[in-house]
C-alpha cells in the first residue's frame, strides 16, 4: 500500500475524479487549497489588505491504495496532460508507506 497525492487546478478538478474512477480508486480524501508558482506572488499578499489574491484556486486529494491502482492511475494522467493546452497540468506523487494500523 502507498500514499497517493494528487492537486489540481479547480478547473480540472472532475477530470480528476473520473481518473479515480477509471483507476478503481473509490476511496479517497480531498481538501480545498491555493497554489502558487513561486514565493514572491505570495510575499506580496502578505500585507494587511491585499488587492487582490494571487494563489490559484486548487484542489489536492490523497488516497492509500495498492501499487496497481496508481500504475493506471498515473498512465491516465499522463494521457490527460499531454492534452492540455494550459500551463496547469495534474500533478501526482507517490509515498511509500512504512508502517500503518
Amino acid at each position: 500500500m502507498k500514499l497517493l497525492i494528487v492537486t489540481v487546478v479547480d478547473q480540472f478538478e472532475k477530470d480528476v475524479l473520473q481518473l479515480f474512477k477509471k483507476s478503481n480508486i473509490e476511496s479517497f480524501s480531498g481538501s480545498d487549497i491555493e497554489g502558487y508558482k513561486n514565493a514572491s506572488s505570495f510575499m506580496m499578499n502578505t500585507s494587511w489588505f491585499p488587492s487582490q489574491k494571487s494563489g490559484a484556486d486548487s484542489s489536492m486529494f490523497f488516497s492509500f491504495t495498492e501499487d496497481e491502482k496508481i500504475d493506471v492511475f498515473f498512465s491516465l494522467v499522463i494521457q490527460f496532460n499531454e492534452k492540455l493546452e494550459t500551463n496547469n497540468p495534474i500533478h501526482a506523487v507517490v509515498v511509500p508507506i512504512e508502517r500503518s494500523i
